[in-house]
């Protein structure tokens, strides 16, 4: 699911556009699910709010480091950056404890992706790397912050449903904000709708089982599981967005692969 929203977000034109619908369709799930599930308890509120404002950050500058360089050369450094920050934090210091196999296959996990965005056959410029590199943070920052939130919290899913009830209301608005041409934003949201409402609910899918995932296990090795859709990912580039998929990459997949394998049965 993962690999998929992203590509919808790569193949919407208008980037604003993208990050708008998806937002609107947080906006309506959460709000659903903020009547159905219980209430945070005060403690949690902070983190919600930092990570809201985190994540309409991250996914404006997702979309904008989409249209600067192609789909399997920044998907995969902005996971591989994300794999190793959240790893560094959260075992030097939240405490969290791996063995020895789960954090080389951590290592392998990163260094395959980070091999993936350096393949010979990518193309991107600096600007498009950069930003990679920011979305990569953006995504360290919040995982680290919802991995402490929803524990504090106690119910993943009213977390989530409040989470995704702020962006809903927080990134369409930016993106409306940061739109030059809000006419032809509009009329492009009309156009996207569909394909919008499916990266949407892709999304909002995907890290509702991250921040369950995120209750159960060290952050570290979710991170680093989350990360199999690289494979679909290589997939979705090579025949969706016809982007090159050479001999480098497919043993860097291998690689990652193995990485997964490893911290799975490392446990």
């Amino acid at each position: 699911m993962h690999g998929s929203w992203n590509a919808i977000a790569k193949a919407i034109p208008a980037r604003l556009v993208s990050s708008a619908l998806i937002g609107l369709v947080y906006l309506a799930a959460g709000a659903v699910g903020c009547i159905v599930f219980p209430f945070p308890p005060e403690a949690v509120w902070p983190y919600l709010l930092i990570s809201a404002a985190v994540q309409t950050l991250y996914l404006v500058l997702l979309t904008a480091a989409y249209a600067k360089s192609e789909f399997g050369r920044t998907y995969p450094l902005t996971r591989g950056i994300a794999v190793l920050g959240i790893t560094l934090i959260s075992t030097t210091f939240l405490g969290e404890r791996m063995t020895p196999a789960q954090i080389i296959g951590v290592a392998v996990v990163a260094i395959a992706l980070f091999a993936l965005s350096w393949s010979p056959a990518g193309r991107g410029g600096k600007a498009g790397t950069l930003m990679a590199v920011a979305v990569g943070i953006t995504i360290t920052a919040y995982s680290v912050i919802d991995g402490i939130g929803v524990r504090l919290s106690g119910e993943p899913f009213g977390y989530a449903s409040w989470l995704f009830l702020m962006q809903g209301v927080s990134i369409p608005l930016v993106c409306f904000l940061l739109e030059r041409d809000r006419r032809g934003m509009l009329r492009g949201m009309r156009e996207h709708a569909p394909m919008g409402a499916l990266g949407g609910i892709l999304s909002l899918t995907a890290y509702t089982i991250v921040v369950w995932a995120q209750s159960l296990a060290p952050l570290a090795m979710v991170s680093a599981l989350r990360e199999t859709g690289v494979l679909a990912a290589g997939v979705i580039g090579y025949f969706v967005f016809r982007e090159p998929f050479s001999r480098w990459r497919l043993t860097a997949t291998v690689c990652a692969v193995s990485g997964i394998v490893a911290i799975r049965l490392g446990g």
